[in-house]
């Protein structure tokens, strides 16, 4: 395990989707403000976050868990891009950059969880 959450290419991606999305949604309608926007930004800042506070737990079970929190933001964000999209929403380039780099951590989140499933299963 890496020495700080910060070294993790999954928290780094994240951050950079968090940023990514808060750029993105600067465009979205006024009136939106506290609906869609609010949504998408939250569910962004809970992944890095809740990988960086996994990984400050004293224990794989739990990072395990706050890696699950982290999938679920993510398909939740992917949700609402997907309705932004539809709504028509945000610039179309940076809504595919930002539904991109949200697979790419999906796949990093999905294999760092059965890396340690696999770890915890050898250890006992």
């Amino acid at each position: 395990m890496a020495k700080s959450f910060r070294e993790l290419l999954i928290w780094q991606k994240g951050i950079q989707l968090s940023v990514l999305v808060y750029q993105l949604s600067k465009s979205f309608p006024r009136g939106d403000l506290y609906g869609l926007t609010s949504q998408m930004r939250r569910a962004a800042v809970s992944i890095p976050s809740n990988i960086a506070e996994g990984c400050g737990r004293l224990n794989t079970k739990e990072y395990r868990q706050f890696l699950g929190i982290a999938r679920g933001s993510n398909f939740e964000l992917q949700t609402h891009l997907v309705i932004a999209k539809e709504l028509g929403f945000g610039d179309s380039g940076q809504l595919g950059s930002a539904e991109g780099l949200s697979h790419k951590i999906g796949k990093i989140i999905f294999a760092t969880i059965g890396t340690l499933e696999s770890s915890s299963t050898v250890d006992h």
